[in-house]
């Protein structure tokens, strides 16, 4: 699918991130009226009412969605429809810019009129159909070149799947997270797995750390070699979770860091001790996602993660629907990391790419204790897993453990650290007494390029009161609000 037939090699990344080739079927749609029709009190016409207000009056442009706008403008200016909707004159609407949509008004209403299959097997899937096959570009321009392959029937062969969590036990929590072809849940759970066999809490801060980094290490090598789309391969999940099999990777850790990209282990019983294979090298994946918790008075609680991959996908909002496509079909590996290699997360038809979201509910004894979510691509797991441990295991409270500095190893040669803790004296001595190695991420606030990742939490503090958490600098402040404030 990205193999550029005139070299007969894998296109670049960012190249084939820009395609309407890279669009893949939308399932945001399916997926609410699946919430709402499983565990909603109200219809899908009714919930989408709140949306439809805001779509049709408006929202004052903030200086994150200029920047974002910006690192995607060339792609937004290669079609009329985006850059009538969110670029003037050629450059990124000015924050405080009120920004209407009528466009997606009307698409939200014709949802609430018609339902799914109003997209899935009607006039608003013959618009995406036609969007993606034939787009309508501006004259001139030179980003876009290769058109999608999208039929009405893989928009009428979609369907949203209700999957069971991924659950590990770390420090008297019972941890649920998202399952494959999701990756998060299963690399976090690992990595738990591993950390659970050291007593984090008690050790000098830089040690800690240290067994942070390799546990990561260790648990995306699994990642990248064993978790795809679980209808197409076959997805080790119970062995990947088994503290068993985390045992055998523990066992590499040593007193130096490894060098990666290190070999996965064999997450099949008998599990042996410390087994390797093959090295995988670690993929590239879009950071521009959005994640939301939420709790109500009658104890439900929700992390919900969603993405269309890039800030504006692949750039082309549908002409008259006033809504973004995604490129999404660029999580999938472009080509086996080798000639011949195995690799869980190559194209094919009707098949998912392997995603990096992982919203976590945390309970203890039976009731929920805290929620987090993050955003930020393949830095997703390391985020959540480092606002796990800040909490858990170093006593931070939720929000210092969410506004903490942080660092992201992936099984690279590097670990991606936020200027905070890239000039920290932990990090020198990670350097000194580990041989850890770092590389400088674009900051705190800027998301462009890579960063490791932004997070949104809630504490469930009993008695019917909760603490909503969002970040309180990275892409200049999130978005935290209770129904009725303690004073």
């Amino acid at each position: 699918m990205f193999i550029d037939p005139s070299t007969n090699k894998p296109l670049g990344y960012d190249d084939a991130s820009d395609q309407p080739l890279a669009t893949g079927v939308p399932s945001m749609v399916a997926t609410w009226a699946k919430a709402v029709n499983l565990y909603g009190r109200r219809s899908l016409a009714s919930d989408l009412q709140p949306a439809i207000g805001v779509a049709e009056r408006g929202f004052r442009v903030n200086q994150d969605f200029v920047q974002l706008t910006q690192s995607d403008l060339p792609e937004l200016q290669a079609y009329p429809a985006s850059h009538w909707l969110l670029s003037s004159s050629g450059n990124p609407l000015p924050a405080g810019t009120l920004l209407r949509n009528p466009h997606l008004a009307k698409t939200y209403q014709l949802l609430a009129r018609y339902g799914p299959s109003y997209l899935y097997d009607g006039p608003l899937g013959q618009a995406i159909v036609q969007a993606d096959d034939h787009p309508v570009l501006t004259p001139g321009q030179t980003v876009v070149r290769l058109p999608g392959i999208m039929t009405m029937a893989d928009l009428g062969a979609y369907q949203a799947q209700v999957m069971a969590p991924t659950h590990v036990q770390y420090r008297g929590l019972d941890v649920y997270s998202m399952a494959p072809p999701s990756s998060s849940g299963s690399t976090v759970g690992e990595a738990l797995n591993i950390l659970s066999g050291y007593n984090l809490s008690a050790e000098p801060r830089v040690t800690a750390l240290f067994h942070y980094l390799e546990a990561s290490r260790l648990a995306y090598a699994d990642r990248n070699a064993y978790v795809g789309d679980p209808r197409y391969v076959s997805v080790p999940l119970s062995g990947l979770l088994d503290p068993a099999f985390a045992a055998t990777r523990r066992c590499l850790i040593g007193n130096t860091a490894l060098v990666s990209p290190v070999a996965p282990g064999h997450p099949y019983p008998p599990y042996g001790t410390c087994p390797a294979q093959a090295a995988q090298q670690p993929a590239a994946e879009g950071g521009h996602t959005n994640n939301i918790v939420t709790a109500d008075k009658w104890g439900d609680v929700v992390s919900f993660t969603n993405t269309i991959n890039f800030f504006g996908g692949s750039g082309q909002t549908v002409p008259g629907y006033g809504f973004l496509l995604n490129n999404e079909m660029t999580d999938f590996d472009f080509a086996p990391p080798s000639a011949g290699a195995a690799d869980p997360n190559l194209p094919a038809g009707g098949k998912q790419p392997r995603s990096s979201m992982g919203p976590v509910i945390a309970f203890r004894d039976g009731q929920p204790a805290f929620t987090v979510g993050a955003a930020g691509g393949s830095t997703i797991p390391t985020t959540i897993l480092q606002i796990i441990l800040n909490h858990v295991d170093f006593g931070m409270s939720l929000p210092a453990a969410l506004a903490a500095p942080r660092v992201s190893q992936r099984n690279s040669a590097t670990s991606l650290a936020e200027p905070d803790f890239y000039n920290s004296a932990l990090a020198a001595q990670l350097t000194s007494q580990y041989g850890e190695k770092f590389a400088l991420a674009t900051g705190p606030i800027l998301p462009l390029d890579n960063y490791p990742g932004d997070a949104t939490a809630l504490q469930v503090l009993g008695h019917n009161q909760f603490e909503a958490i969002a970040e309180p600098v990275r892409l200049y402040g999130g978005s935290a609000l209770v129904v009725n404030p303690a004073p």
